[in-house]
């Protein structure tokens, strides 16, 4: 998974309804790249596989758990996941195993299915795949997935980060 030449490498986060859990990765996941100076190198995007939220802002415990760790989640507006997005990504990261079923059912072919992965699937810490949804959750489970999300999305960058970092 490797994008052409001059290309970012493009990277969609998929939940539900794309105001929790996928902005909070798109979110760190750019913050990574932009840290490690690679924010030229890489696009991170989100989605979710419903459309109820759509074009509406982050959620308001989203945004606050975000800006408690120094991340700006506020330019942040809902989509849904659409079949184009198969093909503008190199990778498609499922938040739980609900969303990647999903996305399996939608994928149109086997480079679709091979662009899928679960999050948690790359943080050999992490206790089950799936990133649970803090909708309806306090603060702190907000928080605790925001944890959860940076260790899984700092695993993914350091598989990443070899394929993308230029050749000095």
């Amino acid at each position: 998974m490797v994008a052409s030449a001059g290309e970012p490498f493009r990277v969609v986060f998929v939940c539900t309804g794309n105001i929790c859990r996928s902005p909070m990765a798109e979110v760190v996941f750019r913050a990574m790249a932009d840290a490690a100076g690679l924010g030229a190198c890489i696009a991170s995007t989100s989605s979710g596989t419903g459309d109820w939220h759509v074009g509406e802002r982050a959620d308001a415990r989203t945004l606050a758990a975000l800006d408690r760790r120094g991340y700006d989640g506020s330019p942040h507006r809902a989509r849904q996941f659409s079949h184009a997005d198969f093909e503008r990504n190199d990778l498609v990261v499922a938040l739980d195993r609900s969303h990647e079923r999903i996305l399996r059912g939608w994928a149109r072919d086997e480079t679709d299915a091979d662009k899928i992965a679960l999050l948690l699937s790359f943080d050999d810490s992490a206790d089950g795949l799936d990133v649970p949804d803090p909708y309806y959750g306090s603060t702190q489970m907000f928080d605790d997935v925001l944890g959860m999300i940076e260790t899984a999305s700092r695993a993914l960058f350091r598989q990443l980060e070899p394929a993308i970092r230029p050749a000095i």
